[in-house]
């Protein structure tokens, strides 16, 4: 016992719900001991100021980032930033042997000629971004394993994704044909304040946003693209639903075998996801709801067949802030540092 040691990590950008909830789950981690929280408009600010209810719990201030200084105490490094933040100072990070995982869009994609087109932000650090890999550890694992930086999926491509993945590798659909259309609760749309997400706007109402334009497109075609073996085009279509945490994406497209049936293809997913503890495969006519996953790092997958459409419909329930983020960022970090990928996270979510 004498010579045990926690892995010393630090959070860059902790004020924001990403951070907090990294905090959470890092606290409560066997492996490893928070020693930094970085943040540049709450720098000087106690994390007490900004979470009150966990001045008890967490006794670190929000330092000004600076990368020499996160490099000399941390192993590893969470970032959790606005997009066009991270790729500043993460090559600093991993020169200085630091272990990056990036909760942003930075180092989601393998060209970042598409990150500018939808991001808008001119990138001088392509050789850094060349090595990351996509933390997605239920398709990537064998790849996490090895990295030194992650890109950790959004929460809308971790929930469709997860739904489409079966579907597309085993080649069971025509590609071209899958519809997503997606929920998300108001905790997606981040801390700051903004207008659509007053509860006076919000509450009682139901809308899509971003039609035909969502950020995330680009992002579940180029895995969806990986899967299928050629370049595929998605129709995504997120909708904001008056709730705090969960996303619930719907998932249609046509068989090429018609006469597949739900009980196969549940055998299908089943067997896909047999390595993969945070994927929950729902028995034959139960459909997932987010509840069920609120609070936990799990993804809840239910399957129906429509024999008069020809069409699968694979629904996805998620938390987006935990597997949809922070969960899914520190179950990357553990495949990166040898743990059981289960570690320090919540398997059971809060119910009701």
């Amino acid at each position: 016992m004498g010579n045990f040691r926690r892995v010393p990590v630090g959070i860059v950008g902790a004020s924001g719900y990403g951070g907090v909830q990294l905090v959470r789950l890092l606290m409560d981690h066997p492996e490893v001991e928070l020693v930094y929280l970085g943040g540049e408009s709450s720098a000087g600010k106690s994390f007490a100021d900004i979470y009150p209810h966990l001045g008890n719990i967490v006794n670190l201030p929000i330092e000004a980032v600076d990368p020499e200084i996160i490099a000399s105490r941390c192993e590893v490094v969470f970032l959790s930033l606005p997009n066009g933040l991270a790729c500043q100072i993460t090559p600093q990070l991993l020169e200085k042997g630091c272990k990056v995982l990036d909760l942003s869009a930075d180092y989601r994609f393998s060209d970042l000629t598409t990150y500018t087109n939808w991001y808008g932000t001119q990138r001088s650090d392509r050789t850094v971004a060349a090595t990351a890999v996509y933390g997605l550890p239920e398709l990537y694992r064998d790849r996490i394993l090895e990295a030194q930086l992650i890109g950790c999926p959004g929460c809308y491509p971790t929930a469709s994704l997860l739904a489409l993945s079966p579907l597309l590798k085993q080649g069971l659909i025509v590609p071209e044909t899958a519809i997503i259309d997606a929920k998300s609760g108001t905790s997606g749309g981040g801390r700051q304040a903004k207008v659509n997400l007053l509860l006076a706007e919000a509450d009682n109402s139901l809308g899509a946003y971003n039609v035909a334009r969502h950020r995330h497109t680009p992002e579940i075609e180029q895995i969806c693209s990986e899967l299928a073996g050629h370049e595929v085009t998605i129709q995504f279509t997120p909708h904001l639903i008056p709730m705090v945490r969960g996303i619930l994406a719907t998932v249609y497209a046509t068989l090429r075998d018609p006469g597949l049936v739900r009980d196969d293809l549940i055998t299908i997913f089943t067997a896909f996801y047999r390595n993969s503890p945070w994927v929950k495969i729902c028995n034959s006519g139960t459909y997932p709801q987010t509840k069920w996953a609120c609070g936990s790092n799990n993804c809840y997958i239910g399957i129906e067949v429509d024999p008069r459409t020809g069409r699968v419909i694979v629904m996805s329930a998620i938390d987006n802030l935990i597997k949809g983020q922070a969960g899914q960022a520190i179950q990357c970090m553990n495949l990166m540092l040898g743990w059981d990928e289960t570690l320090g996270l919540p398997k059971v979510g809060f119910y009701p």
